[in-house]
């Protein structure tokens, strides 16, 4: 078959041969398409080829033949069509097409069923008394080789086609997978993969191999992963952590500590005594509040009263020599101080050990690394903040040029597309101890803070400063006003749930502070490790492509 232009093909077309495979032969840039416009833009270069499944009217383009006036008819015309005399070099209708049909006229959809590559000098009596052209336009809904999208061209796209359909039988168009798409298909696991695009959005892990996920990497993906994770958070360093629940190190309990009543009451756990210590002198409320002096041992045992007189009702122990003594005291929900939790538990605790007896938010310190990790960052951090265990979905991966060192990789955070390929893949599963302790950009952490059920909001801004020598216009001094800045959730926060899964994530409206995309740290990295600044990044730049090898420029087109 010659080729043809893509109006024409499509004109002509009959939709009951459909699907059709045909060759782009050759086009221009179509700049001034809404498809361009509306930013859906797709490449079509010379060679490509473009599978057709189907093939819908949008308009009919009604051209006057004397005055060149056009008007837009919708496909749900329903005047009639009359076959009209051709003044001009125009082929005549197939024969007299309504000779015998007993019809008045043709319906808009019968006049098109009937096209021959040109258009044919109508009248309608509907429209007026001279004769029309008839010009449809079509939305063509094709597939492409490793698109996943279906593309939605116009049939008045300037591009020259040819059908190829008898020889390209044998063609498969391949559709790429997202990462996320491949956790429903555990029965195509284990297998080969090719990846198309990387990871978009901000960075996750501060992990090494993360930016190795990138075009034409090659992996292999061995299936699901069983772990749970736990968000940690170093309140040392401002460090943030996914601690696996395959994680071998031996945690310790620390005290908690409480600022004010308030914490200490949402301290509180049903069958458990909660003794403290006061590590800040706090003055009295009259006589029936005495002041609170730094050393003393309190017990708090429940509440007292409802409404604004409710009180916090403690035990005061005397001194080493009164141990049975004391007195009771009722403190007001909103009195201040300082509290430290008495704390005489010195057993070592593995991580699931540790939750079973231990609700989160909690403060623990690893008293023995992971033996396992040839340097455990934990185990150098002299407190760690464990915060809300999460269920999210992992796959288990690797690269095929390192088979046997694996990664864990949550697709729904870190979501990619890629093509599974036929190479075979070697069991065992690979090793994956690097990812028992995984480092967390910050941005990505507050973002996933935000997200846990039953998260604190923002602290308010802090209020301005009274005026003095220094201050700015209207008495505020230049730093008064400070953008809120995401805290960790309160030692009093009650036990999160298990966190929802999360899709793939925006970029973050968190502070700039926050949004900072440092370099790739692996977890083992020092807390004090010095780094070079990245170059600021430049605006974003949109580009053409060009058919490659031709020298011409590709045809843009619309995808749904």
């Amino acid at each position: 078959m010659e080729p043809l232009s893509f109006q024409e093909y499509i004109c002509s077309l009959d939709t009951a041969t459909l699907p059709r495979i045909l060759r782009i032969c050759s086009g221009v840039y179509f700049q001034g398409s809404v498809y361009e416009i509306s930013g859906n833009e797709c490449c079509l270069s010379t060679g490509d080829l473009l599978k057709v499944m189907a093939v819908a009217l949008q308009k009919v383009i009604c051209e006057d033949t004397e005055t060149g006036q056009t008007m837009e008819l919708p496909p749900t015309f329903k005047g009639l069509f009359q076959p009209a005399p051709a003044p001009g070099p125009y082929p005549t209708l197939q024969g007299l097409f309504l000779k015998g049909t007993g019809q008045q006229g043709l319906t808009l959809h019968q006049v098109l069923g009937r096209w021959d590559r040109q258009p044919q000098p109508l009248l309608c009596p509907a429209i007026g008394p001279r004769a029309l052209l008839l010009h449809p336009v079509y939305e063509v809904h094709a597939t492409m080789h490793l698109r996943r999208d279906t593309v939605k061209i116009p049939s008045t796209l300037e591009v020259d086609v040819e059908d190829v359909t008898e020889a390209a039988q044998h063609i498969h168009f391949a559709r790429p997978l997202l990462l996320s798409e491949v956790l429903g298909m555990e029965a195509a696991l284990p297998a080969q993969a090719e990846i198309l695009e990387g990871p978009s959005g901000p960075a996750v892990f501060e992990s090494a191999w993360v930016p190795r996920l990138r075009r034409g990497q090659r992996l292999q993906l061995h299936g699901h992963s069983h772990a749970w994770r736990v968000l940690a958070s170093a309140p040392s360093s401002g460090r943030h952590f996914l601690l696996s629940s395959t994680y071998q190190g031996r945690f310790r309990q620390r005290p908690r500590q409480f600022k004010g009543v308030q914490e200490l009451v949402a301290g509180l756990r049903p069958g458990r005594p909660l003794r403290v210590v006061v590590t800040q002198d706090c003055e009295g409320q009259g006589e029936d509040v005495p002041p609170l002096c730094m050393g003393d041992r309190l017990e708090a045992r429940g509440l007292q009263g409802n409404g604004p007189g409710t009180r916090l009702l403690c035990h005061r122990h005397g001194g080493e020599e009164e141990e049975g003594e004391g007195e009771e005291l009722l403190l007001p929900l909103g009195l201040g101080g300082g509290f430290v939790e008495e704390a005489c538990d010195s057993k070592k605790y593995g991580l699931a050990e540790l939750l079973e007896q231990q609700p989160l938010p909690c403060e623990v310190r690893v008293v023995a690394p992971d033996p396992g990790l040839e340097r455990d960052a934990l185990g150098a951090l002299p407190a760690l903040r464990l915060e809300a265990r999460l269920d999210q979905p992992f796959l288990v991966g690797s690269f095929c040029e390192e088979p046997e060192e694996g990664f864990e990789i949550p697709p729904r955070w870190l979501d990619l597309s890629l093509q599974l390929s036929e190479g075979p893949v070697h069991p065992p599963a690979p090793c994956t101890r690097r990812s028992r302790v995984e480092e967390l950009t910050e941005a990505f952490y507050y973002r996933l803070l935000a997200q846990l059920p039953g998260s604190p909001a923002p602290p308010p801004p802090r209020p301005p400063k009274p005026a003095q020598a220094g201050t700015g216009p209207g008495g505020r001094h230049p730093s008064a006003h400070r953008p809120p800045v995401p805290g960790p959730l309160p030692m009093s926060a009650c036990p999160a749930p298990p966190l929802l899964p999360l899709p793939a994530l925006p970029q973050p409206s968190t502070p700039s502070q926050y949004g900072r995309r440092r370099p790739p740290r692996d977890a083992g990295e020092a807390p004090g490790t010095s780094r070079a600044p990245a170059p600021p990044r430049g605006p974003a730049q949109r580009h053409t492509a060009l058919v490659g090898g031709q020298g011409l420029p590709a045809a843009s087109v619309g995808c749904a």
